[in-house]
């Protein structure tokens, strides 16, 4: 199972909404070659974290399946940002698309980029809550904790379900 987080906070191309941007981006999710789409969550309307005033965040996760090596499927996902402008100046940054892998097929690995499982999936509310609608039963693979587990220790972090309102 490989499941992949979307986020976006800022207006995309041509101004395309940042669900809007996050919808389009799983089209290209669905359009990767030798990978299987399976299911996208619902998107979560939440806050920067760290805390900040930047605009919220319109979040989800896309499950996929299928076999690609960890550096041609961040090459493939950093492809898809760029072409919603994403641009990278300082971490933790707004930005029009953000997209993280978050689990590849269970790999465990530090060295080299990505590191997987992502390194702070387990400390965010708005990766773990769309996992639950895509993948309930989902362990982490480091931490060997399922996803509901993970969710109930987390400190309060503002997560709702997103509307343009």
């Amino acid at each position: 199972m490989i499941l992949i987080a979307i986020g976006a906070n800022l207006p995309g191309p041509g101004g395309l909404t940042a669900l809007q941007t996050c919808e389009q981006a799983v089209g290209a999710l669905r359009d990767i070659p030798n990978l299987t789409f399976k299911a996208v969550s619902a998107w979560y309307r939440t806050a920067a974290i760290p805390p900040s005033d930047q605009p919220d965040y319109c979040n989800g996760v896309v499950r996929l399946e299928g076999e690609m090596t960890p550096a041609a499927l961040l090459a493939v996902l950093q492809d898809i940002e760029n072409r919603y402008g994403r641009t990278r100046s300082v971490r933790d940054a707004p930005r029009t698309l953000d997209i993280d892998i978050i689990d590849l097929n269970g790999t465990i690995r530090a060295l080299p980029t990505p590191i997987l499982p992502h390194p702070r999936a387990h400390l965010r509310a708005f990766v773990l809550r769309p996992i639950l609608d895509v993948a309930p039963g989902w362990i982490h693979p480091a931490f060997r904790r399922s996803v509901t587990s993970l969710l109930v220790d987390l400190p309060a972090q503002r997560i709702q379900p997103w509307s343009d309102g």
